[in-house]
């Protein structure tokens, strides 16, 4: 029987359509967004909204390689609000960062704002880490100058709790992440009248990091595109920290023009059941193995230097390694005299804080885990114009590879928050 040609090229067509598609349902899957309570910074729930009709904005990327120049960055959008001439501040709001840079971002941010509409003063925060007795004054990790000067104008902020404050005049108020003017209206306000003070505590009813309507919160957004990008920066001791990894990593990089790839995965949290999946092929997180080959896929040869935010070497790793000799985590980069400090065992801290930076600063970011940390990367990465984010997916060994499709909905679709905040 004599075939036709064309029912011969209609069936490859049909296969090649139907594999694209199967990769696309579990990109969805990775960065769909989530409703339910997250409580912590170890979240495995992927919270990219997939319902954006908007087209995709993504600028193409396959003729460039693995490696594409980076743009020149946004500028601030936003205008820096003031107090009026007569407004006093009346009270104070004080807070804690707890759980990682990635909530600290998120936390400082709903403070301030708070404490804006309130009208109070904001207490410079302490930092607590997950085990009990972690704790750390804000100028440990960050630069208390930069942050007092950044809001000045906005809000008012001591730097030490006042003795006045007592469990009898200050109120201690969970609120959600992103608080909105509503919210604080119905919620806080009152009570904050009625104590004098309150202390907040941020949690994440959802991971949403999608653009707000500027248009009818043009003041809030403000003060949080203020809060969240324009107010915290590193103490010059950290920073140095941060800017002698990168250096080195950009040093053992030199065969690939001097660029790194960052790679957020832990192995503790491949072990949550977050990251399973649901039977369905989709998939939450992405191991060593599935990193490597997803990387050598796409076309990073194997004198890429890879930065793992894993804590210690695992063999486990080894994968990775297998594929690119130029594999690190911190304690192979970070300079010698200074392991001791911020590598020890009670430096969980600081090891959470470089590998946020590191990841914002690299030249490439794969979140093979999804959840606050990649979002709020995505962010920072946004807002200096690294927008080289690219998801993780399990590639059929025989498709062809567009890197375009593998970009983070967060850029594609420009639907990230940084967004309205930059410009």
């Amino acid at each position: 029987m004599r075939i036709d040609p064309r029912q011969i090229v209609a069936g490859v067509l049909t296969v090649t359509m139907f594999l694209m598609l199967g990769n696309m349902v579990k990109r969805q899957h990775f960065d769909a967004p989530i409703s339910h309570h997250v409580n912590h910074a170890g979240s495995t729930q992927a919270f990219e909204d997939t319902k954006d009709s908007e087209k995709n904005l993504a600028v193409d990327v396959d003729d460039d390689g693995p490696w594409k120049e980076e743009s020149s960055g946004l500028k601030p959008c936003w205008s820096k609000p003031g107090f009026e001439e007569d407004e006093d501040s009346k009270g104070f709001v004080t807070f804690s960062l707890t759980n990682g840079p990635e909530c600290h971002v998120s936390q400082i941010t709903d403070a301030v704002v708070v404490a804006r509409y309130l009208r109070a003063t904001l207490v410079i925060p302490d930092i607590r880490g997950s085990q009990p007795g972690d704790w750390r004054n804000f100028g440990d990790i960050y630069d208390i100058e930069k942050f007092v000067s950044s809001l000045e104008g906005v809000v008012k902020v001591v730097k030490s709790q006042p003795s006045e404050l007592s469990s009898k005049n200050l109120a201690v108020l969970r609120i959600p992440n992103r608080v909105t003017d509503e919210y604080i209206a119905e919620n806080i306000e009152p009570v904050f009248k009625s104590k004098g003070n309150v202390r907040v505590a941020t949690y994440f009813p959802s991971v949403n990091m999608k653009k707000g309507k500027i248009e009818q919160e043009k003041e809030r957004n403000s003060v949080g595109c203020l809060a969240m990008f324009g107010s915290l920066e590193l103490q010059p001791e950290v920073r140095e920290v941060v800017d002698s990894m990168v250096d080195r990593l950009k040093t053992l990089s030199r065969k690939s023009d001097g660029q790194f790839v960052a790679v957020d995965v832990r192995l503790d949290m491949l072990d949550n059941k977050g990251c399973q999946g649901n039977g369905d092929g989709s998939k939450k997180c992405y191991g060593p193995q599935e990193i490597a080959m997803f990387l050598r896929k796409l076309g990073f040869d194997k004198n890429s230097a890879i930065y793992m935010t894993q804590s210690r070497w695992d063999t486990s790793l080894d994968a990775i390694k297998d594929l690119f000799p130029k594999t690190y985590t911190k304690e192979g980069i970070m300079p010698m005299e200074k392991k001791q400090k911020y590598l020890g065992s009670d430096a969980s801290e600081y090891e959470k804080v470089i590998d946020f930076y590191v990841c914002s600063e690299s030249d490439v970011f794969v979140p093979a885990i999804s959840g606050l940390f990649y979002a709020n990367v995505a962010g920072k990465r946004i807002g200096s114009g690294k927008t080289r984010i690219l998801v993780p997916a399990n590639i059929p060994s025989d498709a062809s590879v567009s890197l375009g499709s593998y970009v983070s909905r967060y850029v594609s679709k420009k639907n990230h928050m940084a967004y309205s905040c930059f410009c």
